[in-house]
């Protein structure tokens, strides 16, 4: 059987992520982590679009008509990205 191991670092990245899910600016989120950049603290932001994204495609399923290629729908204009992270 293996054990999970909790440390602090989990602990500080799980309040982070549900402040960040429950509505708290990234930016807010940043300085209370203490990160010099906002960049390190998009992580969170990207973490839980992916696990959102998951979760659609779970429930859907096959068949629905969505495309299997997900490339058309990828953002890769930085400056677009964090105006959106920050909503």
């Amino acid at each position: 059987m293996c054990q999970k191991q909790y440390t602090p670092h989990l602990w500080r990245h799980t309040r982070a992520m549900h402040l960040y899910q429950h509505g708290m600016d990234l930016t807010l989120i940043s300085q209370w982590l203490g990160h010099a950049s906002l960049e390190t603290t998009l992580v969170y932001a990207h973490a839980d679009t992916e696990a959102k994204r998951k979760a659609i495609e779970k429930a859907m399923g096959s068949g629905t008509g969505a495309p299997e290629d997900s490339s058309s729908y990828t953002i890769d204009d930085e400056d677009l990205l964090k105006q959106l992270y920050g909503l």
